[in-house]
């Protein structure tokens, strides 16, 4: 949407929808949070949601449905086989898409399961702009590899270039020929890189990489879990698609991909996913993977009321005033943020604002993982529940040694529809108090650490006893109750 003009105030971004239905909120004082991170094992994950003020963990599946999607759950059609809801379903992605078959499945990390377990064999490489957590351990627990291409400008926290989620095309090419084709599983786009401040991959830089991989006949694959912030990126951002509506933009991205699969628990507000495709002999090699997995093929592990809400979701995505306010809020936090001198990643991207850690504390080596200790802190400095979103997100070597991220991130997401401006005023205000006072955050190390994913059940504990200073200072500052 177009920027509200204001006639004496400063512009700020405007929800562009009222409220109807409202969930209360609970604020514990400082020293009853820091009793709650401990039980969490220092980790965010273990958080109970009763005893979070603003839950900024993530926007998976938990962005607020409109009337219409919860109008639209009352008639699903339940059905175990044929499920009319289905459908409706496939339908609407084909209108979008121009994907005629569809796959669905019950979230965005279940379709990587079968992805990885149909395309990869053991040695393969899977090419890719950046990695998200979940594809990548679907990789390699099928015993391929990942090479993550992203141009160095991606990972430069301070700048203004438009497309930091861009793929080096040089090193695409090279990786291609390093590897040898027949070696290399598919090559993978995500369209807004999570793991790197949500920023976004331009039409242009997709449209080259996908006509580089189908000259060496590589199978290209689209992440579209972050698409509709991507595509509010493209729209404003890209020369030449300012005057083509978000539909448009939509379907040139589709058309340059052999799959395009995404989880609904970002793309659509509702939760769920699908893998969608033109190509039938691409249907038929997976189809099968779905009863197995999932469920039947016109449900894929989906409440059927959810897929009716996706549905009226897809819809949403493609209209401006809708996908604009994510990225608006986003902004304008960064932009507060920059301003106070705090270091945060530029040009705001998707799914929320990113704190540099390595710079907000750079006195916390990242094995000593900087990342998970800011939201511990954070959480302790106001009730926000943030996400790490660096080392510990990592998985060790082979010999046991830590992967250092190639960036120490706390993602602070904004829910589609959740939060009001005052509340995003709330976080900037306790990340300023928490800059100033950052030389009380220190480390943490593992009580226990899972071989997979460790970041999601993780148990870590406090190195020093820096949580209970920065818990008396705050409560310095503010008073027992806040």
């Amino acid at each position: 949407m177009p920027e509200i003009k204001f006639y004496k105030h400063e512009p700020i971004p405007m929800e562009m929808h009222k409220v109807k239905v409202v969930q209360q909120l609970h604020l514990l004082p400082a020293r009853e949070r820091l009793a709650k991170m401990r039980a969490a094992g220092f980790n965010t994950f273990q958080l109970h949601n009763a005893d979070i003020f603003m839950d900024m963990l993530t926007d998976s599946g938990v962005n607020a449905m409109s009337d219409m999607q919860v109008a639209a759950t009352m008639h699903a059609d339940d059905a175990y086989a044929g499920s009319e809801t289905f459908f409706v379903m496939r339908d609407k992605l084909e209108e979008i898409f121009g994907t005629p078959y569809c796959l669905p499945a019950h979230q965005g990390r279940a379709c990587e399961n079968i992805l990885a377990t149909r395309f990869v064999k053991p040695g393969n490489c899977v090419i890719m702009n950046y990695h998200f957590t979940t594809a990548k351990a679907h990789i390699t627990r099928v015993g391929g590899h990942v090479e993550e291409l992203v141009k160095d400008e991606g990972l430069v926290s301070k700048s203004d270039l438009p497309f930091k989620g861009n793929i080096d095309l040089q090193k695409l090419e090279a990786c291609i020929q390093k590897e040898t084709p027949e070696n290399v599983a598919f090559l993978r786009l995500e369209s807004g890189t999570n793991l790197i401040g949500g920023q976004p991959i331009s039409y242009e830089n997709m449209k080259a990489a996908t006509e580089l991989a189908k000259k060496y006949g590589i199978l290209t694959v689209l992440d579209a879990s972050l698409l509709q912030d991507n595509l509010y990126f493209i729209k404003i951002r890209e020369p030449g698609m300012a005057d083509k509506s978000v539909r448009e933009i939509t379907r040139m991205i589709a058309d340059l991909f052999d799959l395009v699969y995404f989880s609904a628990r970002k793309f659509g507000f509702a939760r769920g996913g699908a893998i969608v495709m033109r190509d039938e002999a691409l249907f038929h090699s997976m189809e099968d993977l779905i009863p197995m997995f999932e469920g039947f093929l016109t449900y894929g592990g989906m409440s059927v009321r959810e897929m009716e809400a996706m549905t009226v979701g897809f819809d949403e995505s493609m209209d401006m005033d809708v996908i604009s306010q994510g990225p608006q809020f986003i902004q304008y936090a960064v932009n507060q943020l920059d301003a106070y001198g705090i270091p945060v990643i530029t040009p705001g991207g998707g799914l929320g604002a990113h704190l540099d850690c390595l710079d907000f504390i750079p006195h916390v080596p990242q094995q000593q993982y900087a990342a998970c200790a800011l939201s511990c802190a954070l959480y302790i400095c106001g009730g926000i529940r943030g996400m790490e979103r660096g080392t510990l997100s990592e998985e060790r070597n082979a010999d046991g040694s830590e992967r250092l991220a190639s960036m120490e991130l706390l993602r602070l997401a904004f829910p589609r529809r959740v939060f009001t401006l005052s509340q995003t005023e709330y976080v900037i205000d306790r990340v300023k108090w928490l800059y100033d006072h950052r030389d009380l955050v220190g480390g943490l190390r593992f009580v226990h650490e899972p071989a997979t994913l460790r970041f999601f059940t993780g148990i870590l504990e406090p190195i020093g006893d820096w949580p209970e200073k920065l818990t008396e200072a705050y409560v310095a500052e503010f008073g027992e109750d806040q």
